[in-house]
């Protein structure tokens, strides 16, 4: 099948490349690098052993969106491509809005222009907000506390009309948990351009000695040790998860959303544990404040992910610490070698 994927130079958009080549897809890579790195493209290319096209740019780019569709012309979509920390959510909204939203908009645009009918949305739990009730299954209100999780609610409903007004059209909108972990190779994986947003490549990276402590953001949640419990999928799982739904966009019109999730959760300190002892460093840490977005407890019901997709999470906490150590220590300074 022929496959664009934006953002495809990205941590899950590079896992799911590898996946996506090594079922012998061929793929269009549409990325800014403005989070991301050549670099990994490039080892993707070599753990595969197989070629694909890249194409430099940014969503917002209607004419270099339409050149990429019409020149590659792809059968369906995987749309990875955006802005997605949390707390800078916060404090640059617009530009939130400006990429994510518009520029999803932009895509499905192209998608129409060129008879595209298929595309899988890399979308995220925070569009469920604080718990009515756990696990979140994919009926829970929708009540998003920051301005990154609006922009994957608003953008699963311009999908959703999108899906329901375009005949034929066959969408997969993707409600991930929380991705971590790097391939077995440990040549691919995490490597954020600036001080990490997410928990684990924070913790990695304070494992490393590339980073003094973790800051751990309140320890007065309504938890088993206080601090923030999440529901953790290895990023290989993701991946697989991302080739199953496409493979369903070609079974079904309409529009699902589907929650990826392993159904299990582990506080911010029992990950810190857990990484001490797959490395076997200590890993400093300081207690602060609660960070404005941030939800108690976030945990998945993965049944409709099993039932439509034939999905279901296969790997755990302990691959998920084991693998990251390997590519943090093999990739100190992640791609960029020093």
């Amino acid at each position: 099948m022929r496959i664009l994927v934006t953002g495809g130079a990205g941590y899950i958009g590079s896992h799911t490349l590898l996946q996506l080549l090594r079922e012998q897809h061929d793929v269009l890579v549409f990325d800014n690098f403005s989070n991301s790195s050549p670099e990994a493209l490039k080892r993707v290319k070599q753990l595969a052993n197989a070629d694909f096209e890249v194409c430099e740019g940014d969503i917002q780019d209607s004419v270099r969106l339409s050149d990429a569709f019409g020149t590659f012309k792809p059968e369906a979509v995987i749309h990875f491509a955006g802005l997605k920390a949390v707390g800078e959510s916060n404090e640059k909204p617009l530009e939130y809005y400006a990429q994510n939203v518009s520029g999803s908009i932009e895509l499905l645009k192209a998608m129409e222009r060129h008879d595209c009918k298929r595309i899988v949305f890399s979308s995220s739990a925070t569009v469920y907000g604080e718990a009515k009730y756990l696990p979140y299954d994919e009926q829970h209100p929708l009540q998003p506390t920051n301005p990154y999780g609006r922009t994957k609610h608003f953008i699963e409903e311009i999908i959703r009309d999108w899906a329901a007004s375009y005949r034929g059209a066959s969408a997969v909108l993707l409600r991930y948990f929380n991705p971590v972990g790097a391939d077995a190779s440990g040549r691919i994986g995490e490597d954020p351009n600036d001080i990490p947003n997410n928990l684990v490549p924070y913790i990695s990276q304070v494992a490393v000695g590339r980073l003094k402590h973790l800051n751990v953001f309140g320890n007065d949640y309504d938890t088993r040790d206080g601090t923030g419990e999440r529901d953790y999928i290895h990023v290989e799982d993701l991946a697989r998860a991302h080739l199953a739904a496409i493979n369903f966009t070609g079974e079904t019109t309409g529009c699902e959303a589907i929650n990826i999730g392993t159904g299990q959760g582990a506080t911010v300190l029992e990950m810190v544990n857990a990484f001490e002892s797959a490395s076997g460093r200590s890993v400093a840490y300081k207690i602060g404040p609660r960070r404005d977005g941030d939800v108690a407890r976030s945990l998945a019901a993965v049944r409709k992910a099993e039932k439509l997709l034939g999905w279901k999470a296969q790997l755990n906490i302990d691959d998920m610490c084991s693998s990251t150590w390997n590519w943090q220590f093999t990739n100190p300074n992640g791609y960029t070698q020093k």
